[in-house]
């Protein structure tokens, strides 16, 4: 799973916060609404395929828009991967993370274009693909 959490505890206070959340998501009916309250927060999920999108945000964060951001999040997946799977998430989570980071920052939107995203992962695509190029001796 990936994970981005944006509060100030320690490393394993997230991980504990991770795995409560994740039990008490996936206990849920699939018929269930995708909103529910969890301790102090409001949880916005959503189940693409075998894959689940889960955000935790503050009451006065609305549902209805973070459930468009976890959207735009797997179209952006889809549209890098072509129609993203678990398996692309495990062996590429580190592009996961870079295109959540290019989407979102602190918890905050950064940027709402999926064109101007896809194409600022597609400038990192083609400076680690000069980075990783075999050079002569010259150069």
């Amino acid at each position: 799973f990936l994970s981005a959490l944006h509060l100030a505890t320690s490393d394993r206070d997230k991980k504990k916060t991770v795995r409560e959340l994740m039990q008490v998501v996936l206990a849920r009916k699939p018929k269930m609404c995708s909103f529910l309250e969890w301790r102090d927060l409001k949880v916005v999920y959503k189940r693409y395929a075998s894959l689940y999108f889960c955000c935790a945000v503050e009451g006065q964060d609305n549902e209805l828009i973070t459930l468009e951001l976890i959207h735009r999040y797997v179209e952006l997946l889809d549209k890098y991967f072509g129609s993203v799977c678990e398996l692309d998430i495990i062996f590429n989570f580190e592009k996961a993370y870079f295109i959540l980071d290019e989407f979102l920052m602190g918890g905050e939107v950064q940027d709402t274009s999926k064109k101007s995203v896809l194409k600022a992962i597609e400038q990192a695509d083609l400076l680690q693909e000069e980075d990783e190029s075999p050079r002569s001796v010259l150069e």
